[in-house]
């Protein structure tokens, strides 16, 4: 744990399973886990590994295996054997292992119940395995609608000549084509009967050859479209825009270079947003800003992010990689004081215009609390700017898939240092080299009592959670899975860390 970009082989958290049976047939596997990547996981009699595309737990398997290592083999179901109870016909019918199937949904085959049991487990076989970390309380899944409940995606767009059709959709599995979508069922219904249409516009336009992405972001109102096009678009073409977006009542955004020149084809309209009824906060956002897939879950996960953090009027509370201010600003109904602190300036900005929007549509009891938000790059955090923020009471932590290594490792330093500063009887404040001066005013520095941490890695969370455990002078008193991408791979989850008494 003390390299942020170690490496952790793909076998590491099966290393204790049980080997293969050397009873069954030649050739023959038996299933008895899934990875984090939806494959079924098998153990040969000789011990060695064999991750399996398209096998679920329990099932009796023949491989087709594509790729060796030493200690793990990689494969794709071949013949089935024994079927699992769990295993059902996908939802859609581009989902599967045939040729030209589409990569974005690798569970479809298994029960979504089924589905949520195996990101379950997955959480707490990498929290014990990477993380030596078992929770005092494992978390109820928190899940809500299984179809139609992508409301971001990013659409790949090609006109095929030799075929003479234009596709728009996600990759086949690994792969860069592109599948030939008709349909996507997590996609809302509404973007659903867009996927053909589409095709047809792109396909009239004259920039057919040089349009290769469109993004779609939902807001609660309106339905936001991001073109990508490498030249300008003709008036012909930008008229044929028009037309789409009246007939399926839609507003483009166009993006002709970086992320930073999207902007709206045409002004005026309603604006995107997404609400949070728990807290009477709503958040304006624009189609490349990051929100979260899943609409419905995302205000599940804000209520019972903030319930178990159980903010006080009294107390100061930090929300690290605070992004829009999801959790910031429902952390400023309940708290007396809030720092957002987030990597990126252009969120940084906007988060400061979403406090100020929403503290204008609220009564003089009802304004919320003093909340500032700050500009860092947090993978660079040490214990010196860490101390520089000042003490907070509770911690709201929800970084990308990297995790949040850099902060749980400066906090597991101070609190290295005042150990080995008890046990030498040496006061801190007499070791310069070691722990910064506090800040001008400041008396002393004291750690969260409380830490919330929302994950969309459950490898990143073990290992950050192993700092906390092992290092910080924190226990682990809850964990559990957030459904927020079913059918997919995708694990979203959350732990809660209290501080142990010094």
């Amino acid at each position: 744990m003390s390299d942020q970009n170690d490496k952790i082989s793909p076998e590491a958290p099966y290393e204790d399973m049980p080997v293969g049976n050397p009873d069954l047939p030649e050739g023959w596997l038996e299933v008895v886990s899934m990875d984090m990547e939806a494959k079924g996981i098998a153990r040969k009699p000789d011990g060695k590994v064999v991750f399996i595309d398209g096998a679920l737990p329990t099932e009796l398997v023949t491989v087709n295996v594509h790729r060796k290592k030493n200690n793990w083999e990689a494969g794709t179901l071949m013949h089935l054997n024994r079927e699992s109870s769990q295993r059902v016909t996908p939802g859609c019918p581009h989902a599967g292992l045939h040729e030209g199937a589409c990569g974005g949904c690798k569970m479809q085959h298994m029960h979504v119940a089924a589905q949520v049991a195996v990101k379950q487990r997955v959480l707490e076989d990498n929290l014990w395995h990477l993380g030596k970390v078992k929770p005092e309380t494992v978390m109820r899944p928190i899940e809500g609608p299984t179809w139609g409940y992508r409301y971001r995606a990013r659409l790949s767009v090609r006109y095929v000549i030799k075929k003479g059709k234009v596709l728009v959709g996600f990759h086949e599995r690994k792969s860069r084509y592109i599948a030939d979508m008709e349909t996507c069922k997590v996609l809302p219904p509404h973007v659903d009967a867009m996927l053909l249409p589409m095709r047809a516009l792109i396909a009239s336009m004259d920039a057919r050859e040089t349009c290769p992405q469109i993004e779609v972001a939902c807001g609660d109102h309106v339905t936001a479209l991001v073109l990508r096009h490498l030249e300008p678009l003709s008036e012909a073409d930008k008229q044929r825009l028009r037309e789409f977006a009246a007939a399926h009542h839609i507003q483009w955004w166009l993006q002709p270079k970086g992320p930073d020149t999207v902007h709206r084809m045409e002004e005026g309209g309603v604006q995107l947003s997404y609400a949070l009824p728990d807290f009477g906060i709503t958040m304006p956002f624009k189609p490349t800003d990051f929100t979260q897939v899943n609409p419905h879950i995302n205000r599940v996960l804000v209520t019972k992010a903030l319930r178990l953090l159980d903010a006080k009027k009294h107390e100061r509370v930090i929300d690290w990689f605070c992004g829009l201010g999801n959790f910031t600003l429902p952390i400023a109904t309940m708290a007396r004081e809030v720092l957002g602190i987030e990597g990126s300036d252009a969120l940084v900005q906007r988060s400061h215009e979403n406090y100020a929007a929403n503290n204008a549509t609220r009564s003089e009891a009802d304004k919320l609390a003093p909340t500032e938000f700050v500009g860092r790059n947090l993978f660079n955090m040490t214990p010196a700017l860490l101390m520089a923020d000042g003490n907070a009471d509770k911690w709201l932590v929800d970084p990308p898939r990297e995790g949040a290594f850099a902060l749980s490792k400066a906090l597991a330093d101070i609190h290295q240092i005042r150990i080995g500063a008890k046990q030498t009887g040496v006061a801190t404040q007499e070791q310069p080299d070691l722990l910064p001066p506090l800040p001008e005013g400041q008396e002393s520095w004291k750690f969260p009592q409380r830490i919330v941490y929302v994950s969309c890695n459950p490898a990143t969370l073990a290992r950050d959670a192993g700092l906390l455990v092992h290092q910080a002078g924190y226990r682990c008193v809850l964990a559990g899975v957030v459904n927020m991408f079913p059918h997919t791979a995708h694990v979203e989850s959350m732990a809660v860390f209290e501080r142990i008494d010094d």
